[in-house]
């Protein structure tokens, strides 16, 4: 019997999740499997994965085969590099202290590239905010000198109006006591 690790689709249209199993490769994508290892949710930034670790490798060590997705998600979470590490233990090619040793220190420079990324996405949003609302005072300044600018051109005409309507009484009285 075919192992493999691979990922079983869950979630409606365009926006799936998938549960990373293990399963005999006969069966069907969303089907029957031996053992679920974890979740792998794409639609996050960056993608959210959780996974079993030490079942992972358990199953790598015993032959399973990873599909190509499975096998980037487990390389990104490390599980590959373990099963390297490990087998070079085997062989006798370093010791247990120093797989370990070497697999903290990926582990370690791991984890502080995504969190520069986390960080520099949130820093991101807090730039576009403040740009969005700078862009919106510039606007609402425009308009409100576009609203003073009329207040005062209508203020002008009425006034302008009002002298020539007095201008227009004076005269007609000017010219009643004439007559």
């Amino acid at each position: 019997m075919a192992v493999k690790i691979r990922l079983q689709r869950h979630g409606k249209k365009n926006f799936a999740f998938f549960h990373i199993v293990v399963a005999d490769s006969r069966s069907p994508r969303d089907g029957r499997f031996i053992e679920q290892l974890g979740s792998y949710n794409p639609n996050t930034n960056p993608a959210t994965i959780i996974l079993n670790d030490e079942r992972a490798l358990a199953w790598l060590k015993v032959g399973a085969q990873p599909t190509l997705t499975a096998r980037r998600i487990l390389s990104y979470e490390g599980v590959l590099l373990r099963k390297h590490l490990q087998e070079g233990v085997a062989k006798g090619a370093l010791t247990q202290a120093q797989a370990d040793a070497k697999y903290a220190a990926w582990k370690a420079q791991k984890d502080e590239k995504v969190n520069a990324k986390i960080s520099g996405i949130k820093n991101e949003k807090i730039e576009k905010a403040r740009a969005a609302k700078a862009a919106e005072i510039k606007v609402n300044e425009a308009r409100a000198e576009a609203i003073a600018k009329k207040k005062a051109e209508a203020e002008e005409a009425a006034r302008k109006a009002a002298e020539e309507a007095a201008a227009a009484a004076a005269e007609a009285q000017a010219e009643t006591p004439e007559a």
